[in-house]
């Protein structure tokens, strides 16, 4: 028998939350409003139709895509961060692409951080009242110290969401850089951000369920900040992750492949130059190509900006 239910549990005091059925990823789609009359296979089709317009959403916000992405490469090269903020989805996928980077690109854990509603328990354990409290979001962006240096990216598919909106706006008051990202055409945002990024991917097949396409746009933003960040920061090779941290077996092989792939050595010599350049694959690269003594590998490395294609062509003029 149903029960009476607790104002107090499911509306938060003080917000007027009328207007949220007019948000674009509150819209039924029409094109799944009889999913529960089809098939699996039928089921599988209509959620790849949608998934497929995902990459055109986001391909029109590139403009926005290239600003945050020039913002967050002129704040690593002051020593900043980039710091990602959300709750729910939007905060695992930016714990997740925070986290990835290390491993990827050889970054310090500290240089991208990913913040989410509720802490580390809302990564495995849904935490969704945590959304709510704007003072929250602001504590934990405060709570890094974040500064002028920094570039914080609030998440918030719905473009509602307090959590994030009081992250921002800390952040602002600290004079950090900062880029909303949301899947709504008009953002309900108190404070704006320097740059906004909006990829409309319209209503989910179930409705409200914005770790669908609205999730799947914001991991391809997200990846697209960072990875083009790296790139441009010298943590790539042509598109070879010369600056990935070898910290298991596969990256281990990966990074004996790049050796080989860049020099033309067998597996052995590469496993060996790697190791005489103290697991650095940049310097592996620039030592066998160049006939370099680990310690002028890197002094040339760093005088090129990390860039090991500059460090080369550097060489070969001086030689």
């Amino acid at each position: 028998m149903p029960t009476e239910r607790d104002d107090r549990l499911w509306r938060s005091p003080g917000r007027d939350m009328s207007h949220l059925g007019d948000l674009l990823t509150e819209q039924r789609n029409p094109r799944s409003v009889d999913i529960d009359t089809m098939g699996a296979a039928e089921l599988v089709d209509l959620l790849n139709a949608e998934d497929s317009t995902v990459a055109g959403a986001v391909a029109r916000e590139r403009e926005g895509l290239a600003r945050a992405v020039e913002m967050v490469v002129e704040r690593f090269r002051r020593g900043g961060r980039l710091v990602y903020v959300g709750a729910g989805t939007s905060g695992r996928l930016g714990v997740l692409d925070a986290a990835e980077c290390p491993p990827t690109f050889g970054t310090d854990p500290e240089m991208v951080r990913g913040l989410i509603a509720g802490g580390r328990e809302a990564l495995v354990r849904a935490q969704e009242g945590a959304e709510d409290r704007a003072e929250d979001g602001a504590a934990a962006v405060r709570g890094l110290g974040v500064s002028a240096d920094d570039v914080v990216v609030g998440i918030a598919t719905s473009g509602v969401t307090p959590y994030v909106f009081g992250a921002l706006e800390a952040a602002r008051e600290a004079g950090s850089g900062t880029v909303f990202v949301c899947c709504v055409p008009d953002p309900e945002m108190s404070l704006p951000a320097d740059v906004t990024i909006s990829p409309l991917v319209g209503p989910e097949v179930v409705t409200g369920s914005t770790r669908m396409k609205a999730g799947t746009a914001t991991k391809l933003v997200l990846n697209t900040i960072t990875t083009c960040s790296m790139i441009l920061l010298g943590k790539t090779y042509g598109n070879l992750m010369v600056d990935l941290a070898a910290t298991c077996d596969k990256l281990r092989d990966r990074a004996c492949r790049i050796v080989m792939e860049t020099t033309g050595v067998g597996y052995g010599e590469a496993a060996d130059v790697i190791g005489r350049a103290g697991g650095s694959v940049k310097a592996a690269i620039v030592m066998q190509m160049a006939g370099l003594a680990k310690e002028d590998a890197l002094r040339l490395i760093d005088a090129s900006g990390g860039f090991v294609r500059e460090a080369l062509r550097r060489h070969s003029e001086e030689s």
